[in-house]
C-alpha cells in the first residue's frame, strides 16, 4: 500500500510563495507519474502539475510560469513550488501517485490565499 502525505499549506497573501510536500511511503521512482491536483469549494478537482518518473512536466495553463513541480528521489518525495499566489489559488491541494493503472491519494492540505 502507497501512503502519501501532503504539508506545507497554509495562509498567506496574495502575490506570495509556499512550497507544498508530498512524502512517499514507497520509492517514488517505482511511481509512474506523481501530481498535484486542487479542489476549491464547490468546484471539481483539478490537476494542477504532473512529472513522470523520467522527469517530464505538466502545468496547468492556469499556475504555468508560477508553479514549479519537482521530485527528489532520495527524500522519496514530491514538491510544488508555488509563487505569485491569487486568491483563485485558494483550495485544498491532493497529492496523487500513479502506479499503473492504481491511484493513491494523500489526504490534502489546505492552501488559502488572502487579498
Amino acid at each position: 500500500q502507497v501512503q502519501l502525505v501532503e504539508s506545507g499549506g497554509g495562509l498567506v497573501q496574495a502575490g506570495g510563495s509556499l512550497r507544498l510536500s508530498c512524502a512517499a511511503s514507497v520509492r517514488i521512482s517505482s511511481i509512474n507519474v506523481m501530481s498535484w491536483y486542487r479542489q476549491a469549494p464547490g468546484k471539481q478537482r483539478e490537476l494542477v502539475a504532473s512529472i513522470t518518473s523520467g522527469g517530464v512536466t505538466n502545468y496547468a495553463a492556469s499556475v504555468k510560469g508560477r508553479f514549479t513541480i519537482s521530485r527528489d528521489n532520495a527524500k522519496n518525495t514530491v514538491y510544488l513550488r508555488m509563487k505569485s499566489l491569487k486568491p483563485e489559488d485558494t483550495a485544498v491541494y491532493y497529492c496523487r501517485g500513479l502506479i499503473f493503472a492504481t491511484m493513491y491519494w494523500g489526504q490534502g492540505t489546505q492552501v488559502t490565499v488572502s487579498s
